[in-house]
């Protein structure tokens, strides 16, 4: 039996058939390393973490900064995911005619979508220089923080973050490009 053959899609591509109208609004979709991925459903614990943590990091960065809740990132030529939340320098007008590259931290939240936030997504913001990538961890209330993006021939996109840590509630995190912010771990769980 001969092998399935499959399409990779380029960012410009994927962009073009959103121009198109050929995904409609119910379509939760992200490009993920050139396969189009369908994006978590989200319940209600999902959708109140990602507003938690908008609220917590556009307090914490202030002005300067676009706190942007589920936008597109153009991460390269074959990826653009739509975190829950990113961080990236300059305010809306900056990003009127293209989507930001280069969030200084990117957050998921998730609950069906751990281990895809841990592997695949981890990767491609390790191999695109995010030097700051937060999985909100909704199935063991914990925070885990990636840093130190770095080669990993093993890793789904040639990349990894070679820190991990696990944070619980009591714990306190600083944002590496607002390093005068901490923020209390429990503001971000709900």
């Amino acid at each position: 039996m001969p092998a399935i053959q499959t399409k990779r899609w380029t960012r410009v591509e994927y962009e073009r058939l959103i121009d198109l109208g050929v995904f409609g609004p119910g379509d939760r979709l992200e490009l993920l390393g050139g396969q189009l991925v369908v994006a978590e459903p989200q319940g209600t614990d999902h959708y109140s973490a990602i507003l938690r943590a908008t609220r917590v990091l556009q307090a914490a960065f202030g002005a300067g900064w676009l706190v942007r809740p589920q936008g597109p990132v153009a991460l390269d030529d074959e990826s653009e995911p739509e975190p829950d939340v990113a961080v990236v320098s300059g305010d809306i007008d900056d990003y009127r005619l293209a989507h930001p590259a280069r969030p200084v931290l990117a957050i998921e939240v998730a609950v069906s979508s751990l281990a895809l936030d841990r592997s695949h997504k981890a990767s491609l913001y390790a191999r695109a220089g995010v030097a700051d990538y937060w999985i909100v961890n909704l199935v063991d209330h914990v925070l885990e923080v990636h840093r130190d993006p770095a080669p990993d021939v093993e890793a789904p996109y040639g990349w990894a973050y070679a820190s991990i840590e696990v944070l619980s509630r009591g714990a306190a995190i600083t944002p590496l490009a607002a390093s005068a912010s901490p923020i209390a771990v429990t503001s971000l769980l709900p």
